[in-house]
């Protein structure tokens, strides 16, 4: 019988290049990963397809799915709904695969009370410093515009103390492959040979990238 596979959910700050991670991480092993599909109630995009992209549903449809519990987590957002389908997770678990499920912490922590062997993983840059570069864009943004994703940077680190890895994104290739070793010494119960990308080993390094994004917020 094929091993199941694990929900990973990805999180990280604004700028932390989750996105091209997970890109990599595909990219490079697409038989062991799979993306998650959220629903949602907003009309598609041009070029968006139903199915890939999102899952596009009526106003009806999502809230009936809420009445059935088919969603590990859910959020309104500008008007409309997203969610995270439980049959289409599990579908790709029970199929071997890993489901990889790029979300903020609130919708995390939801997904950890539904899914307990569920991995999270918080993804950010090496320090304070490049992420600040990253935030502050090719520098056209004013002021208030920065404060504010910088203020943002610092809201998205609360809670993070309840995830199981730090994945520090130095380069794609190697915070990629690290993500991969991660996943499979979970699946493999090699998980306490990991210890040094624990999120609980590396409380002081998290604690100053939060005060330094402070600081940087305030304009100092």
């Amino acid at each position: 019988m094929e091993q199941k596979g694990r929900l990973v959910v990805i999180s990280g700050f604004s700028g932390a290049g989750k996105g091209t991670l997970m890109k990599a991480l595909l990219a490079a092993h697409p038989d062991r990963y799979a993306l998650s599909v959220s629903a949602t109630t907003r009309d598609p995009r041009p070029g968006e397809q139903d199915g890939i992209d999102y899952f596009f549903v009526t106003d009806e449809k999502f809230h009936a799915m809420i009445k059935e519990d088919d969603f590990l987590e859910y959020a309104g957002y500008v008007g409309h709904y997203y969610g995270t389908p439980r049959s289409y997770v599990e579908k790709n678990l029970a199929e071997g695969k890993n489901v990889i499920l790029e979300i903020e912490i609130q919708g995390a922590l939801h997904v950890k009370e539904k899914i307990k062997d569920a991995v999270l993983m918080f993804v950010t840059a090496p320090d304070a410093d490049t992420l600040k570069e990253r935030l502050t864009g090719r520098g056209t943004e004013t002021g208030d515009v920065i404060a504010a994703r910088l203020s943002r940077a610092c809201e998205e680190a609360r809670g993070i103390e309840n995830y199981d890895y730090l994945v520090v994104n130095d380069t794609v290739e190697h915070a990629s492959e690290l993500i991969d070793t991660l996943i499979s010494d979970e699946r493999n119960g090699n998980a306490s040979d990991n210890e040094a990308y624990w999120v609980s080993a590396n409380i002081d390094f998290i604690n100053q990238i939060r005060e330094d994004l402070k600081q940087f917020s305030k304009g100092e």
